[in-house]
């Protein structure tokens, strides 16, 4: 079905030529990115520590899982508080207080003695990785002008995958003297960067707005719109959605006219893990290890898939914003479940051939960058955007811990159901997944690239579909 032209939004207008931009603007979508990294890096270097992990601490394939999905507990918890915080203290003094957990949650995971220490040491990590999942992206969408919205955040994404890998090179480099506590222990690094680095940006102006201080908002969008833009406009939009629609709590969220975001952000965060990507990001050595490929292959595949989850964040960076959100998934989401059903069908083939090992690897590859491109380039971006000023905070909690719930589903059951129903079962299930969410997004999903958050929650509340709505508005 052919999208529907939208038309140029007054915000985007009045933002200028995304070419004027203040450096500003890049600086503060880079500093606060790192939380992405420091995410990226502390969930994708389990994969190469678990091959040590495992001989190392004696462990079974339910305590491998515990090890690994315990961090997704804590980032429950984290998406929580990091929500409940931001309304009270801003977004701002949060980023920092993620930056603070992940140095600590790094320094005690490097640090621990056993089983258990490691454990409690990766929750902490969680509420460090909830957290900046939660917050980073609703920071970038508040400070960013509407035209280059899609790419600054899509640029916490992109931090991501190239901390996902980091982290597999890491675990390949450092294989040989099985190092998995200095694996940990490198996270402090960039954890330090970004504290002291947030420490010298700016508040969000929509936070600002919302608080009354709109003398202070001005002074921050004077710094981060090109010269020449009507700052007083913008604020005065911000001001009207604030005014009409008070800043409300969990309670509010069950409003029927918020229906519609909440079941988009929702339902993309579920699709996001149900599609199966960190199954693959957190056990790719380790099935693969298994299924006869050799530790060093099973390692170098890693960095394999951290390649394309870069390559992947690059181009979805350049896609959202030239392309379209809705577009993007569409086009790149059948490749993804395509080339998850051909890894599927290798397993079902007699193991150890060489055909069978590069068609496993190829399909693995191709899966990774479909699915990088077309949902977690996306994730992100969608539930900030669409999501109402006035419950900005609990909805984007609501949606972050929808995805870690789901994450922590897969990864409490990958290698269980693999004993189960096989390598080749899990993975067909995974592919149904696939055509599942375009089947939502299809039905679903609005475009809104170029538009303003404002002109998205003007949309969303003129009720029927919000998808119609927004796209003829």
């Amino acid at each position: 079905m052919p999208e529907l032209a939208t038309a140029p939004d007054p915000a985007e207008e009045a933002a200028g030529d995304s070419r004027k931009v203040p450096a500003a603007v890049y600086a503060v979508s880079a500093v606060s990115a790192l939380g992405g990294l420091l995410f990226g890096y502390d969930t994708g270097i389990i994969s190469g520590a678990l091959l040590h992990l495992r001989d190392d601490l004696d462990l079974t394939s339910r305590q491998q899982e515990i090890v690994v999905s315990v961090i997704l507990l804590g980032a429950m918890v984290g998406a929580l508080l990091a929500g409940r915080l931001a309304v009270r203290h801003g977004r701002r003094k949060v980023v920092i207080g993620v930056a603070v957990v992940f140095a600590a949650g790094a320094a005690a995971a490097a640090a621990a003695p056993g089983t258990g220490s490691l454990i409690a040491a990766r929750f902490v990590l969680g509420l460090a990785v909830g957290g900046a999942s939660n917050m980073v992206p609703v920071y970038i969408a508040e400070v960013a002008p509407a035209r280059i919205r899609g790419r600054l955040m899509v640029l916490f994404q992109l931090m991501v995958a190239c901390g996902q890998l980091i982290a597999y090179v890491c675990g390949w480099a450092l294989s040989d003297t099985g190092g998995w506590r200095l694996m940990f222990g490198l996270a402090v690094l960039p954890a330090v960067v970004l504290g002291v680095g947030m420490l010298f940006m700016p508040e969000s102006p929509r936070w600002l707005v919302e608080r009354g201080l709109r003398e202070e908002a001005a002074a921050v969008l004077s710094r981060l719109r090109p010269p020449g833009t009507d700052v007083g406009r913008e604020i005065d939009e911000i001001t009207e959605v604030a005014t009409a629609t008070p800043a409300g709590g969990w309670r509010d969220l069950r409003q029927r006219w918020l229906r519609p975001a909440l079941l988009i952000a929702v339902g993309i965060a579920a699709f996001s893990q149900l599609t199966g990507i960190n199954a693959v990001v957190y056990y790719a050595p380790t099935i693969l290890v298994d299924a006869g490929f050799g530790d060093s292959v099973a390692l170098l595949t890693g960095i394999g898939i951290g390649v394309m989850l870069v390559i992947a964040g690059v181009v979805g960076a350049i896609a959202v914003d030239r392309v379209g959100r809705r577009r993007v998934m569409l086009w790149f989401l059948p490749g993804s479940g395509l080339a998850m059903a051909v890894m599927a069908l290798a397993f079902l083939g007699p193991g150890g051939s060489a055909a069978q090992r590069w068609t496993v690897i190829t399909a693995l590859f191709a899966y990774i960058l479909f699915n990088g491109i077309g949902i977690q380039a996306v994730v992100w971006l969608i539930g900030p955007e669409i999501l109402p000023l006035s419950v900005r905070g609990p909805a984007t909690s609501l949606a972050t811990v929808t995805l870690w719930g789901v994450d922590l589903l897969i990864a409490v059951t990958a290698l269980t159901a693999i004993e189960a129903i096989g390598r080749s079962g899990t993975f067909f299930v995974y592919a149904l997944m696939n055509v599942a969410c375009i089947v939502f997004v299809a039905a679903k999903v609005p475009e809104t690239k170029g538009r303003s958050l404002e002109s998205i929650e003007r949309a969303l509340k003129r009720g029927g579909s919000f998808r119609k709505s927004l796209e003829l508005s």
